[in-house]
């Protein structure tokens, strides 16, 4: 028993329902200056198109209008704004289900034109619950009263007469019932508007598509960060674990290299925190205080740090590399520096032979160093993989791996 008493009275205590009952009258309130327009415009037209006695037909002059008004509100729903209002109207009054996408512009064709079968499906619905709305009470109120007044006023001046006495006593009930069933139309009204939102406000396939393409650009970003972070930051904790280890090794025998280690530990550390405040401010989406972009034109200070460590760096460079396109000179840049970085993390203090040629649309950059057992029991990580990806985003090639006792890694990118 109480289940159906609150099956049959929850949804009349229920504070949704009445939200729902705003956004449907809501509809109702806009198809007003719509038929105003066509009330006004339709019958001087329709003498103008049609005979006198065609024009003044009831039945030409209803459907006329209801087309006019029809059409209108279709023209209106294109507005990129009407979107916007209706859909934060729903999201508001029809409850958590109404997609987020609803309170959004349109971005194409598709979600216009499902604009528009929203917002007429709102206003056909609530010119029905708004009717509903405007009768139902008033006919409850003069339930009350009819059977002792013989009268029953339905609409206008329209009575219906009524026995007096206890043989009305079921217009009262009547009434209490239709507005109970009243309100469980207007909760099923507006559960089907949430359900239908899904379909006529979600999102389209365009919508899901500029999505996917937005996270794949974020996933790009990201991935870009990591291997900034792993390559700058990398370089110089390699640089400063070494340094600090010879320098503590020599500090009391010889202070002058050990100096020149902490020098370099302190330029390293210097760069590393450049590049991370570089790469913070990124990612809170704000300014960083620095934006550094090491190019091979800082490729002296990167090779003079190296061998402050004590890496042996012959270099050879050919070729317009001061004029090599921005891009290119900065993925170099980095792969250069992961190179002569896992030289010295995996091969300890060993000669490295640079080679930077840039030439015929295309620059090479070679890096090899002797493989020793060291080396050869830590290669692995993740420098190989970010070296891979720099050169793949510049439609690069790479090559990376042992070569008769010697690593080799050999890019090309073209210009």
């Amino acid at each position: 028993m109480a289940g159906v008493f609150s099956a049959v009275l929850g949804p009349v205590g229920r504070r949704l329902t009445y939200r729902r009952w705003t956004y449907l009258v809501l509809g109702a309130t806009l198809i007003v200056p719509f038929t105003l327009a066509a009330v006004a415009i339709v019958p001087p037209v329709l003498h103008l198109l049609l005979p006198s006695d065609t024009a003044e037909q009831p039945l030409v002059v209803t459907v006329t209008m209801i087309v006019a008004i029809l059409a209108w509100a279709a023209g209106t729903s294109f507005i990129p704004a009407v979107r916007v209002v209706e859909g934060t109207a729903a999201r508001e009054l029809l409850g958590a289900g109404v997609p987020v996408q609803a309170s959004m512009r349109a971005t194409n064709l598709e979600a216009r034109w499902k604009t528009c079968q929203w917002f007429l499906v709102h206003i056909v619905i609530g010119t029905a619950i708004g009717g509903f709305t405007l009768y139902v009470p008033i006919a409850l109120l003069q339930s009350f009263v009819a059977p002792f007044t013989g009268e029953w006023l339905l609409v206008g001046d329209a009575n219906l007469r009524v026995p007096v006495g206890w043989q009305s006593a079921w217009i009262p009930v009547a009434a209490i019932v239709s507005s109970i069933v009243l309100v469980h139309l207007v909760n099923l009204a507006g559960v089907g508007l949430t359900r239908l939102s899904q379909v006529l406000l979600g999102p389209t396939p365009a919508d899901h598509l500029a999505e996917l393409k937005h996270r794949a650009e974020r996933l790009a970003e990201r991935n870009r960060l990591a291997r900034e972070l792993h390559d700058s930051v990398g370089h110089a904790l390699s640089v400063v674990t070494i340094q600090a280890s010879a320098a503590g090794r020599v500090l009391a025998k010889d202070p002058e290299f050990a100096q020149r280690a902490l020098s370099a530990i302190e330029e390293a550390a210097r760069d590393a925190l450049a590049d991370l405040d570089h790469v913070l401010g990124l990612l809170r989406e704000d300014e960083p205080g620095t934006q550094p972009q090491h190019t091979l034109a800082d490729l002296d200070d990167l090779l003079g740090t190296m061998r402050l460590a004590g890496v042996t760096v012959q270099t050879e460079i050919s070729g317009d590399v001061p004029g090599l396109p921005f891009a290119v000179s900065t993925e170099a840049y980095r792969i250069v520096q992961e190179c002569l970085t896992n030289a010295l993390k995996h091969a300890g203090k060993v000669k490295v032979t640079l080679v930077v040629k840039a030439g015929n649309d295309v620059l090479e950059v070679e890096a090899a160093n002797p493989l020793t057992g060291q080396a050869q029991a830590s290669r692995g990580g993740r420098g190989l993989a970010g070296m891979r990806e720099r050169t793949t985003v510049l439609r690069g090639q790479i090559k990376a791996g042992p070569d008769n006792g010697t690593w080799r890694v050999k890019a090309r990118i073209p210009l």
